[in-house]
């Protein structure tokens, strides 16, 4: 937390949003933090009484492994598929207390079975305010949902103990490319020259097109090699003549493409989990309860940087289209995952310290973790309810400090608390509010729209079709139709920073009755490349 991300939070603040388990992890940090500067000044004399000491966290991770014994492993129907809930309104961190508690972590003592069909299917209810993804938030917002998520995956890391240790990229020498071996950051830089709002790198984006056109239904695609020579010859014909738009892919092996795929991966002078948090991703594997494997996943999904998350997403919006052409391509989910898994977990900028027998033990670990990213990756790509909750407690406590210092804000202020007093505490005493939206990019001006009680977002966007374009004369003689999903519904609200996009199922009237002061603006989706 103490770094350049944190210059725009008030730490005080930012602490006052924590649960209990989250702030304990804080608080053994400063701890630790605090002790490492004494003994770095001032080495304490040693005394026998240190050499038998033993730690509250020792205390701690001793009783979660006797609990871990005692506890009882469930019965398993090897083959039949089930289904979980995914819980995402209480901290995981808080979750895996009450498991550890009620003594109910599994013991890892079964078999791992490959079948894909032993991997249950994952269920996250919805709250009335819909689900927030990754994309829908605003690059402030963002970066505090990072800082609190770090928390608690410390604190969960603790509760489980993973180690979280934090790795240096080594220095690598970086080639004179123009594609690989290239840092992300740069070839994004240089491609948003060219084409603003790309989120991946064009020629990634190009490579993962001619796959889905002409690779997911070749056999053995992504295992099967592709000739050394051919592969050689296209990437120097791609590093020297892809940006003028030359490079002819008819003439492209399938096989050859998807090995350039995973060598453009392979080489990246970082790795693309990062190598902060490369062995993190790597320890899932230890965890025993897949709902708290998907908990730390998610965490760590969300701490990644923004040009690395959202090429993992493509790479894993590409594969999952793979697996389910199985039928065709003989490529099932763990064959995937095992093929892919080295490019990703296996790198040169992280230096592996493992023997040669812990290796085998150390890439199926990676597979696994594989397979969970391919197979739940619409969930792991959303922002929990407990996470937001937290930014908008942090934010709507931000406000309050700040705005009192201007009367007209705090005159504002007492008339919002007044009005919020008169209104009646259930959506059913009073069904019906007229609130005004504002209409932005093409058409300026503002709508009427009347909430009630099964109002959601999509409503809202489909109205606002119908009234503005397909009417020339309400769309200021603009007739070129937009489809309903080139639009979002934007919310300014009191405790958002910036720009919140809105589920297309978020109930309206209860948006509204959570934030009355909001502001309502309908805007052009950006036209982001794929898979973001």
């Amino acid at each position: 937390l103490i770094s350049e991300d944190s210059e725009d939070v008030d730490n005080a603040l930012l602490l006052s949003t924590l649960t209990r388990t989250q702030a304990e992890a804080v608080q053994r940090r400063i701890d630790s933090y605090t002790l490492s500067l004494r003994k770095r000044n001032k080495p304490p004399p040693r005394d026998v009484r240190d050499v038998f000491h033993s730690p509250i966290a020792q205390v701690r991770l001793m009783t979660y492994k006797r609990l871990k014994k005692r506890s009882i492993t469930p019965e398993h129907q090897s083959g039949v598929a089930k289904e979980e809930f995914f819980i995402t309104d209480v901290a995981y961190c808080e979750q895996a207390v009450i498991l550890i508690k009620q003594a109910k972590l599994p013991q890892n003592t079964m078999q791992r079975r490959k079948e894909d069909s032993t991997l249950p299917r994952v269920i996250c209810p919805k709250c009335r305010l819909g689900v927030t993804r990754i994309q829908d938030l605003s690059h402030t917002d963002m970066k505090k949902v990072r800082q609190l998520a770090l928390i608690d995956m410390t604190a969960l890391s603790d509760l489980l103990e993973l180690e979280v240790k934090r790795h240096k990229s080594g220095k690598r020498k970086i080639p004179e490319s123009t594609l690989f071996g290239v840092p992300l950051a740069t070839l994004l830089d240089n491609d948003q020259k060219t084409k603003p709002n790309t989120a991946i790198p064009l020629f990634l984006q190009a490579l993962l097109s001619f796959l889905e056109k002409k690779g997911v239904d070749s056999e053995g695609i992504l295992r099967v090699p592709g000739s050394q020579t051919r592969i050689k010859l296209l990437q120097q014909k791609l590093e020297t003549n892809f940006y003028s738009g030359q490079v002819s892919w008819e003439e492209v092996s399938p096989n050859d493409a998807a090995a350039l795929l995973k060598k453009f991966i392979r080489e990246l002078p970082a790795p693309l989990l990062t190598a902060e948090y490369l062995n993190t991703f790597s320890a899932v594997r230890d965890i025993t309860d897949l709902k708290q494997k998907l908990h730390m996943l998610n965490l760590l999904i969300l701490l990644l940087p923004e040009p690395n998350r959202n090429t993992l997403k493509a790479l894993l919006e590409f594969l999952s289209k793979v697996v389910s052409r199985e039928k065709r391509n003989r490529m099932n989910l763990w064959a995937v995952a095992t093929i892919m898994a080295p490019n990703l977990f296996l790198h040169k900028a992280v230096p592996s310290k493992l023997t040669e027998g812990a290796e085998k033990g150390q890439a199926e670990k990676a597979a696994d973790v594989m397979r969970l990213l391919i197979r739940y990756q619409d969930l792991l790509w959303t922002i929990p309810n407990f996470l937001m909750s937290q930014v908008r407690k942090l934010n709507d406590n931000s406000n309050r400090r700040y705005q009192f210092y201007d009367r007209r804000i705090k005159n504002l202020l007492r008339k919002i608390h007044t009005d919020s007093r008169e209104k009646p505490e259930k959506n059913n005493v009073e069904p019906h509010r007229t609130v005004k939206i504002h209409v932005g990019d093409m058409v300026s001006s503002t709508m009427d729209f009347q909430l009630n009680i099964n109002s959601r977002a999509s409503d809202l966007i489909a109205q606002f079709h119908r009234q503005f374009l397909r009417s020339p004369e309400k769309g200021k003689g603009k007739t070129r139709r937009y489809s309903v999903t080139a639009w979002k519904l934007l919310c300014f609200v009191l405790f958002f920073a910036g720009e919140h996009c809105l589920d297309p199922d978020t109930h309206l009237l209860d948006l509204y009755n959570s934030n009355p002061a909001g502001e309502w603006l309908i805007k052009m989706r950006p036209n982001n490349s794929r898979g973001v």
